[in-house]
Formats: structure tokens, C-alpha cells, sequence
């Protein structure tokens, strides 16, 4: 054991203070998101999900950190891992329309001028309603959007970034007609 350690020292240090700087990010970041989640008033499980998402990103460098530091072979490695990559690659191209609603998602939860409650109405030509939507619920995928009659429209968070959205912020509304009154 001694020998391992006297062999394998600077390895060791560098691990351990990598391990320390992810932790530091990991928590940070973390800490950031659930900030900007509170300020913009998004639903906690919103908040929780895009937190996954970072931790899984900061794991995935930290993986990558590592095998650099240990010196693994990059031939058998990069071999592994483009094999791994062509069949992840094939299954997003597969399905490239879920990797866009996920990466939607994430934007939106930064970017989102509307929140759970509001009232919108999304002018697509695909949707004959001219009735606005309530927010319902905004997932990793899609959104929730239910009319005043309980219908019930699941629409993906990539065509909320691709088509026109107007927001009826019934919040706004009532605040500037009780002032009125």
C-alpha cells in the first residue's frame, strides 16, 4: 500500500483536489440554479430537473478529468468511446426531436418569459383554437396547456421556442384592474 501511494502520489493529489474543485462547481451551480429559480418563480421540480442535468454534465467532465490525470491508454479508450458515440449517435438521430425538446426545455427554464398560471395563446396555424391556454405544467419535454372547457394540449417545449407565443398574464391583468377600480 505504502508503495502504491509513494508510486502514484501526484496522481493521487491531483485527484483529490479535482474531486474538491467539482464539489465546489457542483455546488455552486447548484446553488445558482435554485437562485434563478426563485427570482423567476419556477415551479421547484423544474428547478430540481435542470439541477440534474448540470450534475450529470459536471460528472461526465469530472469522468473525463480523471481518466486524464491516471494516463489511461487513449487508444483503447477512444476506441470505447467511439463506439459508444455511434450508437448514441444513431439513437439521437433517431430520435433528434427529443434531444430538441430537451435541450428547449433547459433554455426555457432560463429564458422563459411565461410561467405556471399564465394565460397564453400560441398562434400556429396546426391549432384552430383561438381560446387562450392556461399553463398547467412545464415538464423536460413538453408543456402542459389546458383550455377553460378542461381540454388538455400537451405541445413540445421546442415548438413554444419556434412559434408565437402571446402572453395573457392574468396576474397582470387583475393587478391593473383592481387599481382601476
Amino acid at each position: 500500500m505504502e508503495n502504491f501511494i509513494a508510486t502514484y502520489q501526484s496522481e493521487l493529489l491531483t485527484t483529490c483536489i479535482t474531486i474538491a474543485v467539482l464539489l465546489i462547481l457542483k455546488f455552486v451551480t447548484n446553488k445558482t440554479i435554485r437562485k434563478v429559480g426563485k427570482l423567476s418563480d419556477i415551479v421547484e421540480a423544474r428547478t430540481l430537473l435542470i439541477t440534474k442535468y448540470v450534475s450529470g454534465l459536471l460528472t461526465i467532465l469530472g469522468i473525463g478529468a480523471l481518466t486524464f490525470i491516471w494516463g489511461v491508454n487513449y487508444r483503447e479508450v477512444g476506441t470505447l468511446f467511439a463506439s459508444v458515440f455511434a450508437v448514441i449517435g444513431v439513437a439521437l438521430f433517431a430520435s433528434w426531436s427529443i434531444l430538441s425538446n430537451v435541450t428547449a426545455g433547459v433554455i426555457l427554464f432560463f429564458s422563459f418569459p411565461f410561467k405556471i398560471g399564465d394565460k397564453v395563446k400560441i398562434l400556429d396555424k396546426d391549432i384552430e383554437s383561438e381560446e387562450p391556454y392556461l399553463i398547467e405544467d412545464i415538464k423536460a419535454f413538453h408543456v402542459n396547456l389546458r383550455k377553460e372547457n378542461g381540454e388538455l394540449l400537451v405541445y413540445p417545449n421546442n415548438l413554444m421556442m419556434q412559434k408565437a407565443v402571446s402572453l395573457i398574464n392574468t396576474k397582470e391583468l387583475h393587478k391593473v384592474q383592481d387599481e382601476l377600480i
